[in-house]
């Protein structure tokens, strides 16, 4: 069995560590340079950095503060925000990211992904889909969350695959921040419908969230941001936690 993976997630915005919930009401949570190295060294098995307000203001994410985080970390590093062609991953990738994430991009020109996945390999493509549920109908939204589109989750999570991303990075709006749970019903759905590693995100408030993930939502992987950030759950508690569960984790 593959181990199930821990992933500290930096929102960051005017280069700064942020976090909301819902998508909104976004608060300081820390710099985001200390806050990798940090996550590095307590063991966390990758690190997500996502220039949140990146494709909603039209421009490139911070390629500096990119190979600042490189340069402090020795975790694989997964980059999204305002990724819109070829040369955008290329720029990352040589700043030291080592997959890149796509999400509205994606939405606008699905082409996008194959572009990628031909010329990078399924390895560096990530698609991350931001998505809330009304009623019985999971909807993808893009721009950080603000504009709703017609997309269905599953659907085009499958076409994703299809088209060549290597990993889904799923979050549910409706769980974002919320402390109460990962979306496990919407997750155990799509690990059962792809063959492609699934990142659960959204909706981690205690140790227990993380139990049931992995347990009932049958991701491959678990991201968090506030309960990490500001303290409230440590890496290798969580860790020692899960493993004393019998549940496959990196220590």
């Amino acid at each position: 069995m593959l181990a199930k993976r821990i992933i500290p997630c930096l929102d960051i915005k005017e280069g700064q560590t942020v976090k909301g919930t819902n998508f909104v009401n976004l608060r300081q949570a820390g710099d985001p340079v200390e806050l990798a190295r940090a996550y590095s060294e307590q063991g966390a098995d990758e690190l997500v950095f996502l220039d949140i307000t990146a494709s909603f203001e039209g421009r490139k994410t911070f390629a500096r503060l990119v190979q600042r985080i490189a340069a402090n970390i020795s975790i694989p590093f997964t980059v999204g925000g305002g990724i819109h062609e070829l040369s955008d991953v290329e720029r990352l990738l040589e700043a030291g990211a080592d997959k890149i994430s796509i999400n509205s991009a994606a939405l606008r020109r699905p082409a996008l992904i194959d572009e990628i996945a031909r010329n990078f390999g399924s390895q560096v493509c990530v698609l991350a889909v931001d998505a809330k549920q009304s009623e019985a109908i999971w909807r993808c939204y893009l721009n950080g969350g603000r504009v709703e589109t017609t997309r269905e989750l599953f659907d085009w999570t499958h076409e994703g695959q299809e088209r060549g991303v290597g990993e889904i990075l799923f979050t549910s709006m409706n769980h974002d921040g919320v402390k109460t749970g990962y979306a496990n019903d919407a997750l155990a759905r799509m690990t059962s419908l792809l063959s492609i590693p699934v990142i659960a995100s959204g909706g981690a408030g205690n140790k227990t969230h993380f139990r049931d993930v992995f347990q009932l939502g049958k991701a491959d992987a678990a991201l968090a941001a506030s309960v990490f950030h500001f303290g409230e759950i440590t890496i290798p508690d969580l860790k020692s936690y899960l493993c004393d569960l019998q549940i496959a984790i990196r220590i």
